[in-house]
């Protein structure tokens, strides 16, 4: 465990706050209202201390830069929605059934990751 400084203080509060997946500048942006002098840099060396503290977890969405969510959501399986207007990602709740049915005869599955594409609320309205 690392020692606690306001940069992690400030980014741990960011997640805790947004609950939902957020890009390295997306903490930045909102980690620099308690800490002004906060730079990407230092967001990079923290998300990496956190992921290796299983404090949080890396998103990975095709074709795009990891994103970062609280561990605990990790845990709990679920899916993406990425809104395509503004690129948050939000969790959704629960997944689709039946998945193993789309298989071709001999075939199985182990895992799978849903990312569903469309506006968010904020964007759509």
């Amino acid at each position: 465990m690392q020692r606690q400084t306001s940069q992690r203080t400030a980014i741990e509060t960011v997640f805790r706050a947004t609950k939902r997946p957020l890009a390295p500048q997306e903490i930045l942006d909102a980690a620099r209202d308690e800490v002004p002098t906060l730079n990407l840099a230092t967001v990079y060396r923290t998300l990496k201390r956190m992921v290796e503290d299983r404090f949080l977890h890396p998103v990975e969405l095709p074709g795009e830069p990891a994103r970062y969510e609280l561990q605990e959501a990790a845990d709990k399986h679920h899916h993406h929605f990425r809104c395509g207007t503004c690129d948050s990602v939000f969790d959704l709740k629960g997944c689709v059934n039946g998945l193993s049915k789309l298989l071709p005869a001999g075939f199985h599955m182990s895992g799978h990751d849903i990312v569903i594409y469309g506006d968010c609320r904020a964007c759509n309205a």
